[in-house]
């Protein structure tokens, strides 16, 4: 259990990255700027023990496309992104296909 427990710390370390890299403006404000290095790091050293029990393409599946969902939900909410029923599709298939892999992976 422990190991699902470190994926999921993976994805929100990364989500926190990959804002602090929008807050960052392009290196120009120092603070988020090292957060994205700080975050990045240790989603990484997560992800990387995680492997350790889940298999890789599962793992990279949930990782990559849960950290996407929820960062086009935050360029949504808070960003001002537009939700267009494209992107609402996109996001409905990105769960499809973590969801298919997950299920399709470890003796499933």
């Amino acid at each position: 259990m422990t190991h699902w427990l470190l994926l999921a710390a993976a994805i929100v370390l990364e989500v926190c990255g990959t804002t602090a890299m929008k807050l960052s403006a392009g290196f120009s404000r120092t603070g988020p700027s090292v957060l994205i290095f700080v975050f990045y790091g240790i989603a990484f050293t997560c992800l990387t023990l995680a492997l350790a029990r889940i298999e890789i393409g599962v793992a990279y599946a949930i990782w990559s496309g849960v950290g996407t969902a929820l960062i086009a939900c935050i360029g949504v909410a808070f960003f001002g992104e537009a939700l267009t029923p494209i992107k609402i599709t996109s996001l409905l298939l990105i769960i499809t296909g973590v969801v298919g892999l997950n299920l399709g992976g470890q003796g499933h």
